[in-house]
């Protein structure tokens, strides 16, 4: 959660301090459609254990369950096992954790209430999932709790942390409720400034992080109400270095994201979804320097594909107190920023879009759910215009049907008052509630409003699939049947579609590609024949790509990569199809500007260079290039036939 709390607000000026030399000190969009009355989970018919079947997975812009009917995520977090020291002052003094709560490195409230009882108030919420952050510390942790952190739950008595997140994660999944597993924090501190858990690999090597993923995707593996898992928590900026989307180093957190998926989906648990969080700070907050929220934005032109279609959630974090440039900080280390409760309706309804809710445009790369796995809000806030934008967020979320996780879910109550405020339960030390369910709680009317609201249900249709190949630093053979058969080229840059889709777009530099299965759908046939095209050997339709070399596919082929060398074309990759092919087909040239179908179906999949793409009803057969002195070898043009 990106809640900057004094210690978070100094650890910013810090920041400033040591890089500037600064004194530390409109109407929503996307109406639900066809839609249905959802009422809150109190007024079900049947119990929520009942009324869903894991494992999920997406389509298009949804979720659905395994039966194919829509599965909204409306959950909330159940913060604590990612631990909560503020990072000074004694660990085991309270006043020195967030909001004076020890959550003992579990979920916060088990000292204080069973397991069931707290289960139970959760259905009363109506919240049918629940994101379950952890830190890499917790794995590794094999102290037993102290007693006292488990006194309303003595079943669990001599139990390390990770032990207790399984008792938790059997007793929610028990109950009916989704998990999603939320790698929170590398180290066991309260997120979310300077604190070591700024990036996946901040405290740990991305090998260290690829393999923690692993090892707790498989250790659920049997459990399909275990649904997902949301890789790393509001990835930012350290002191000295910011994490970047696409560039291929280090800091890369869409390669990072990338190779942990293809990790979980093929060695650990295929069943998940995988929920990629966009990057929430880069830069120095201070005016006049660069610095600001990317979110999501990045994904418009460079998205992920992963090795299992159909398993790809994104992410985003939204509170009213930050902005789309604004750190969230108060006093020093505060930019003159507009913070999102700033903003008009129509101003928050527009950046909204732009950093994260364009991802649910249908039929394009990087159309995916999008799971606002954060937000919140105070009881005891008085500003209007804070309370204006829980409003109008809320209100946002509802009129674009949008899954949701609210943070958090429990909380503690001293006998002052003390404890978090943004919490939708508080219990105090002898487990009486307080909160959402009293009915007195001025965060009712927005949070029936996300429970109420209409919302699709029922079973979704399997839309076309859109995604989009990189080549920009490595590989990027998306095929679990192709990647099984070995190097096709050694030594290029290979890219491949994923299983059931075929090419049908490349870049003229760059390596960039676009796959779908709009039109045809599987259009492979069984078995795992490939050819690779290096020559002109199988050009047998004439000279369709006049004084450039051509790679053309064999009769009954057709295209699903291509590798490249540097930028020149290397070879294409072929496979056969399930039926007859047509013949007839046409040249599209891209060597010297975009030749797209009207519309540019799939999006901008390779931005700042020339595009080439077939129609929806066409497969590619073939690419063209040329050797000649003083022009691109890249690919010049597609040989397009009609299905």
């Amino acid at each position: 959660m990106f809640r900057l709390l004094p210690r978070c607000t100094l650890a910013l000026a810090a920041l400033v301090s040591l890089l500037v030399g600064t004194p530390a000190g409109a109407a929503p969009q996307g109406s639900p459609g066809t839609a249905t009355a959802a009422g809150p989970a109190q007024q079900r018919t049947e119990p929520l254990a009942e009324s869903w079947t894991g494992p999920l997975s997406t389509r298009g812009r949804y979720i659905v369950d395994a039966t194919g009917a829509r599965f909204k995520l409306r959950s909330a977090n159940w913060g604590g096992a990612q631990g909560s020291w503020t990072g000074s002052g004694a660990i085991d003094d309270p006043a020195n954790h967030h909001a004076g709560e020890d959550s003992y490195n579990m979920p916060v409230g088990i000292d204080r209430v069973p397991i069931a009882a707290l289960l139970a108030d959760f259905h009363r919420l109506g919240i049918n999932s629940v994101r379950l952050p952890f830190s890499n510390a917790l794995i590794h942790n094999t102290t037993p709790v102290p007693d006292a952190a488990v006194a309303a739950n003595p079943q669990l008595r001599g139990s390390t942390p990770l032990q207790v997140y399984d008792a938790v994660v059997s007793a929610l999944t028990g109950d009916g409720f989704a998990v999603i597993l939320n790698n929170h924090t590398n180290t066991a501190r309260w997120c979310c400034g300077l604190d070591g858990n700024e990036r996946w690999n901040t405290s740990q090597s991305t090998a260290q992080w690829v393999d923690d993923w692993a090892f707790m995707a498989g250790r659920y593996r049997d459990n399909k109400r275990v649904v997902g898992a949301d890789l790393y928590n509001e990835v930012r900026r350290n002191i000295w270095d910011d994490p970047n989307w696409g560039n291929g180093d280090d800091h890369d957190w869409f390669t990072a994201a990338q190779q942990a998926a293809d990790r979980i989906l093929t060695t650990a648990d295929p069943d998940l979804l995988v929920v990629i969080e966009g990057i929430n700070w880069t830069g120095i907050p201070a005016d006049g320097l660069p610095h600001g929220r990317p979110t999501l934005t990045p994904a418009r032109t460079l998205s992920h594909t992963l090795l299992r279609s159909g398993k790809l959630v994104y992410s985003a974090h939204f509170y009213g107190f930050t902005g789309p440039n604004h750190s969230g900080a108060y006093g020093t280390g505060e930019t003159h920023d507009p913070r999102y409760q700033d903003l008009s309706r129509d101003d928050l309804y527009d950046a909204l879009r732009q950093e994260a809710f364009f991802v649910t445009d249908e039929g394009r790369h990087y159309t995916a759910p999008l799971w606002v796995s954060e937000f919140g809000t105070g009881a005891s806030e008085t500003d209007p215009k804070a309370r204006a934008w829980f409003a109008h967020f809320t209100d946002y979320l509802t009129a674009n049907d949008t899954d949701f996780g609210y943070w958090p879910l429990v909380g503690l109550r001293g006998p002052a008052g003390q404890g978090d405020d943004f919490a939708l339960l508080r219990y105090d030390s002898d487990g009486h509630r307080s909160g959402l369910l009293d009915g007195t709680d001025w965060r009712a009317a927005g949070w029936a409003n996300l429970l109420n609201s209409p919302s699709r249900t029922g079973r979704i249709a399997t839309p076309a699939r859109w995604n989009m190949l990189d080549l920009d630093h490595a590989d990027a053979v998306r095929s679990l049947r192709v990647a099984a058969l070995g190097d096709w080229d050694p030594g290029a840059r290979k890219g491949v579609c994923p299983d059931g889709q075929r090419l049908i777009g490349l870049a003229h530099g760059g390596g960039r590609g676009l796959c779908t299965d709009a039109g045809a759908g599987d259009l492979r046939a069984a078995g795992d024949t490939y050819t690779v095209v290096r020559d002109e050997r199988y050009v047998t339709h004439g000279d369709w790509a006049g004084g450039f070399t051509k790679l053309e596919c064999p009769a009954g082929q057709f295209l699903t990569g291509y590798s490249v060398r540097g930028e020149a074309t290397a070879s294409a990759l072929c496979v056969p199809a399930r039926g007859s092919l047509g013949t007839a087909g046409r040249t599209v040239w891209f060597d010297r500007g975009d030749n797209r179908p009207a519309g540019s179906p799939g999006g901008e999949f390779a931005y700042g260079q020339y595009k080439g793409q077939c129609g929806q009803g066409e497969y590619a057969a073939g690419i063209a290039f040329t050797g000649r002195v003083g022009a691109s070898p890249a690919p010049a043009a597609l040989l397009c036939r009609a299905l």
